[in-house]
Protein backbone atom coordinates (compact mmCIF):
# COMPACT_ATOMS: atom_id res chain seq x y z
CA UNK A 1 0.00 0.00 0.00
CA UNK A 2 1.26 3.49 -0.89
CA UNK A 3 2.14 6.09 1.69
CA UNK A 4 0.29 9.35 1.47
CA UNK A 5 2.46 12.09 0.03
CA UNK A 6 3.58 14.77 2.46
CA UNK A 7 2.76 18.37 1.63
CA UNK A 8 4.97 21.14 2.96
CA UNK A 9 4.10 24.82 3.08
CA UNK A 10 6.46 27.23 1.33
CA UNK A 11 7.76 28.31 4.74
CA UNK A 12 8.50 24.70 5.69
CA UNK A 13 10.31 24.14 2.37
CA UNK A 14 12.49 27.19 2.96
CA UNK A 15 13.29 26.01 6.49
CA UNK A 16 14.28 22.55 5.20
CA UNK A 17 16.49 24.00 2.46
CA UNK A 18 18.06 26.43 4.94
CA UNK A 19 18.98 23.53 7.22
CA UNK A 20 20.84 21.97 4.30
CA UNK A 21 22.44 25.07 2.77
CA UNK A 22 23.20 27.13 5.88
CA UNK A 23 23.40 24.63 8.72
CA UNK A 24 25.11 22.02 6.47
CA UNK A 25 22.78 19.17 7.52
CA UNK A 26 23.34 16.34 5.01
CA UNK A 27 20.56 15.64 2.51
CA UNK A 28 20.52 11.99 3.60
CA UNK A 29 19.84 13.01 7.21
CA UNK A 30 17.01 15.36 6.23
CA UNK A 31 15.47 12.76 3.92
CA UNK A 32 15.46 10.15 6.64
CA UNK A 33 14.13 12.54 9.28
CA UNK A 34 11.36 14.03 7.13
CA UNK A 35 10.54 11.13 4.83
CA UNK A 36 11.73 12.98 1.72
CA UNK A 37 13.37 11.84 -1.47
CA UNK A 38 16.67 13.43 -2.50
CA UNK A 39 15.02 14.93 -5.59
CA UNK A 40 13.28 17.40 -3.23
CA UNK A 41 16.62 19.26 -3.10
CA UNK A 42 17.73 19.13 -6.73
CA UNK A 43 16.12 22.17 -8.35
CA UNK A 44 16.45 24.64 -5.45
CA UNK A 45 20.08 23.70 -4.82
CA UNK A 46 20.96 24.01 -8.52
CA UNK A 47 19.32 27.46 -8.61
CA UNK A 48 21.13 28.51 -5.43
CA UNK A 49 24.51 27.42 -6.78
CA UNK A 50 24.00 29.41 -10.02
CA UNK A 51 23.50 32.70 -8.17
Amino acid sequence: MRKERKHFTPEEKVAILRRHLVDKVPVSELCEELGLRPTFFELPVVRHNRE
